[in-house]
């Protein structure tokens, strides 16, 4: 493919967010062009969360890029929440008017958005590395990128930053420009593919005094499982032995047995929270990864990427047809509303589900309270399925 040298929006980084971003504004006649750094098998093979709230898959599905997820992936009604040895499910249907989650991994998102935009034909250029971004405070913001070899610069009118945590996007806004808000938890996940059918038809989230454990699941013959550990545990100390041995007991209610099988992959993901604000300055704007981090107890990650580029693409439709900035203008404010909302949904949960290092027993009693009154109280169930399966999605409407 050439690389191009203008765009109406330039869009670096093509994780599900980019890729999201770069087929609305496409089906809109909106000109894109779509830089990622990584070669398309790392980005096809890389591992994130797989749950979509409602709003995530309704948006894939109005866009045209929800048939696969229908026929693949697995609707959930609802989650068990574990603890003191006992079983409580939260009926998503039944608490939030019908709404429910789908289990559809991301990897797969990605997949059907490539092969989405490869069918189109708009650019979409992968082991293209964004070296500088300038001009964002003008009219015609640019990229500096190489590609194939060579350096190229592309000139665009908005610049939209989807390169998650470490990109160049949000490094590019002057430091004086962002406020950033950040919490590193006392505790990292390490998790588990599986080659195993799962033990449970919807997501067990597990509270235990040695920690936390999740059992999900890929598809209905591949197990993704998670288990709490210290922040600065050693891989190498947990053999596949151990680690099921471990979710056997942290699982552990009666009647019930963990089926176990081959680990295909093993890692350890530390846990933060993370927030930059204003989401914009001038020309370039944020979203995902590069804007928020969520810890993943709350499933969120993914689902705040999707509503930050559905916005966004609302926006940038409604500038491209009448050249009205209103939804550009509020793009930041809006977003973090919900990103907010989303924040302490996913702390809430985390500090919930996770024996703390060193608990001190009233802070035990407290968690265990907060458990109790969740399984126990509708209106506490109903605070959580809301949360956990989305709250509507903006600007769907926009893009009909």
């Amino acid at each position: 493919m050439t690389s191009p040298h203008r765009t109406r929006v330039a869009v670096i980084g093509a994780g599900p967010a980019g890729l999201l971003l770069g087929h609305l504004l496409h089906r809109q006649g909106i000109d894109t062009v779509v830089l990622e750094s990584r070669d398309r098998g790392y980005v096809e093979r890389r591992q994130r969360a797989g749950i979509l709230e409602q709003g995530t898959a309704d948006v894939l599905r109005a866009s045209g890029a929800g048939e696969r997820m229908d026929q693949a992936g697995l609707r959930h009604d609802g989650i068990e929440l574990r603890f003191d040895g006992g079983s409580h499910r939260v009926d998503f249907p039944t608490l939030t008017g019908g709404r429910s989650v789908m289990v559809y991994a991301q990897t797969e998102v990605v997949k059907d958005l490539i092969a989405l935009r490869l069918e189109t034909g708009a650019p979409l250029l992968f082991e293209a590395e964004v070296l500088a971004v300038d001009g964002i405070e003008g009219d015609a913001p640019t990229l500096r990128y190489r590609h194939e070899g060579a350096e190229h610069t592309l000139t665009c009118d908005i610049i939209v930053a989807c390169d998650g945590f470490h990109g160049i996007g949000r490094r590019s806004v002057p430091t004086s420009a962002l406020r950033t808000f950040e919490r590193v938890y006392p505790y990292s996940w390490l998790g588990i593919l599986a080659d195993v059918p799962p033990s449970c038809d919807e997501l067990i989230y597990a509270h235990h005094p040695r920690g936390f454990a999740l059992h999900s699941m890929r598809t209905p013959q591949i197990s993704r499982l998670y288990l709490q550990v210290p922040p600065d545990e050693d891989l190498a100390a947990w053999p596949d032995s151990r680690v099921w041995d471990e979710l056997s007991t942290r699982m552990a209610v009666p009647g019930w047995t963990l089926a176990t099988g081959p680990v295909t992959e093993k890692s350890i993901t530390p846990m933060r929270s993370f927030v930059a604000e204003p989401m914009r300055h001038g020309r370039l704007f944020l979203a995902g990864d590069a804007a928020h981090i969520v810890p993943p107890t709350g499933a969120k990650g993914l689902n705040l990427a999707a509503a930050d580029v559905t916005l966004l693409a609302a926006a940038l439709t409604r500038w491209h047809r009448a050249g009205d900035t209103t939804l550009l203008d509020a793009y930041s404010a809006t977003a973090l509303q919900r990103v907010w909302r989303a924040e302490q949904f996913s702390y809430s949960m985390t500090t919930m589900l996770h024996t703390p290092p060193d608990q001190d027993p009233f802070d035990h009693r407290l968690q265990f309270a907060q458990l109790s009154y969740t399984a126990s109280s509708r209106a506490a169930s109903t605070s959580l399925a809301e949360n956990y399966v989305g709250l509507p999605l903006p600007g769907l409407e926009e893009l009909a």
